[in-house]
């Protein structure tokens, strides 16, 4: 098993004290990860992919619309149901799970990534019955809403979600896969923003994905939306120059995306002509709209501390909101473990860790049920305004910061410093 690379002094720079608590911090986390391999080695044997069962839950959003297409009428919102009925009150009544995964100790890697190489041929079956029962002419208005809603959140909780651990993978194929699943909701370009701008900036004002404090979530979301596309577009033109990919061919994103983008729509408009087209887009702007209110429950509010003009303290679990409700988090694939994914974007969702109220702030309810407070403003204030003051009264102290929690310590191999 790989041990971590160790870091290599840089005689130019100085040794400053936040240097030096950075080294500190990655030489523990090493020291964290060889202790825990004989621990992970020893753990209770089970079943070789017996663990990634319950991640299959996902697959009971495109059940519930295929479902939904056949009966037609009010049987078309049974996703929405899902997602912000039954989901909410399961996470009520079964609780968190703050178990640490044994993550080398249960079967073969490629295991954990079968549920997710296998939502995008059922994501793209979804779309075409959608858009073909939708396009049939004795489709009412109820099912054309319904179809549209239900078809935006299932890929926007499942479709969206898996793109967004795909697009953190160093293969060309899952980052390929990834970006193929964002342009069919319209927002590809969330490749480039997140992944290199929203882990950078996190908790700071120069990320349009993070949340402030006292902004509801109406204006946030035409705020990111906004935001996220403008500098994706930056992102990108840099990300050519540094590496001297050559500009406006394929692979310059600020050309392959809009020609991915007008492809699906034209490919819609050919099949299942402007009505499917229209429906499409409602889709997905349900599906964007969902995303974005994801990303104002899981930051607002936090900021890192300013260490020099310019610079931000390093980015740590206290900078998202966690929540470990456990079937939230099988619906999700572990997003809902947002403090150690920003910890750790490297670790794959099977891996991700729980953080307690001492290490992280934590959410009150399960995702989806927090989506729906967000969507009331005065009642989302009255909720989380006083857990953010009361979070940024908390100081961690530096005993804190230099012996990281057994969910930080134990990192996967391969996690970058």
């Amino acid at each position: 098993m790989p041990s971590l690379p160790r870091p290599v002094a840089d005689p130019s720079r100085p040794a400053t004290p936040e240097r030096l608590l950075a080294t500190a911090e990655r030489e523990l986390v090493r020291v964290g990860y060889e202790a825990a391999r004989l621990e992970d080695i020893a753990a209770e044997a089970g079943v070789p992919g017996m663990s990634v069962l319950p991640y299959f839950l996902a697959y009971l959003g495109p059940a519930l619309l295929f479902l939904g297409a056949q009966l037609g009428g009010g049987w078309t919102l049974l996703p929405v149901f899902l997602v912000f009925g039954l989901l909410p009150v399961l996470d009520d009544r079964i609780g968190g799970n703050e178990k640490n995964p044994a993550a080398f100790s249960r079967g073969p890697r490629w295991i954990w990534d079968i549920p997710l190489w296998l939502w995008a041929p059922i994501q793209f079956t979804a779309i075409a019955i959608v858009l073909e029962r939708a396009a049939a002419r004795d489709a009412s208005l109820l099912e054309t809403i319904g179809l549209a809603l239900s078809l935006g959140v299932v890929n926007g909780s499942g479709g969206i979600v898996v793109a967004h651990e795909l697009m953190h993978r160093g293969g060309r194929v899952d980052r390929a896969l990834a970006e193929v699943l964002m342009t069919s909701v319209t927002y590809a370009h969330f490749c480039v923003e997140h992944v290199l701008g929203h882990h950078r900036h996190v908790a700071t004002h120069r990320d349009p994905a993070t949340s402030r404090l006292g902004e509801n979530v109406f204006a946030f979301v035409s705020r990111s939306i906004m935001g996220g596309a403008v500098s994706a577009w930056r992102l990108e033109g840099e990300r050519v120059e540094r590496t001297g990919t050559p500009a406006w061919t394929l692979r310059d994103r600020r050309l392959r995306i809009p020609l991915l983008t007008a492809a699906a729509y034209g490919g819609v408009w050919a099949v299942f002509g402007g009505r499917g087209a229209l429906l499409f887009f409602a889709q997905a702007f349900v599906a964007v709209v969902l995303l974005e209110t994801v990303n104002y429950v899981e930051h607002y509010g936090l900021n890192r501390r300013e260490i020099a003009p310019g610079r931000h303290e390093r980015v740590g679990p206290e900078h998202s909101w966690n929540s470990s409700h456990l079937v939230s988090n099988a619906y999700l694939f572990n997003l809902a473990r947002h403090s150690d994914h920003h910890f750790l974007a490297s670790r794959p969702y099977e891996m991700l860790r729980p953080w307690d109220e001492a290490e992280a702030p934590q959410l009150p309810s399960g995702y989806s049920t927090m989506l729906m407070v967000a969507l009331v403003p005065p009642l989302w204030f009255r909720i989380m305004d006083p857990r953010v003051a009361a979070w940024g009264t908390r100081k961690v102290s530096l005993s804190l910061r230099l012996r990281p929690s057994a969910s930080a310590l134990r990192s996967s191999p391969g996690d970058p410093e």
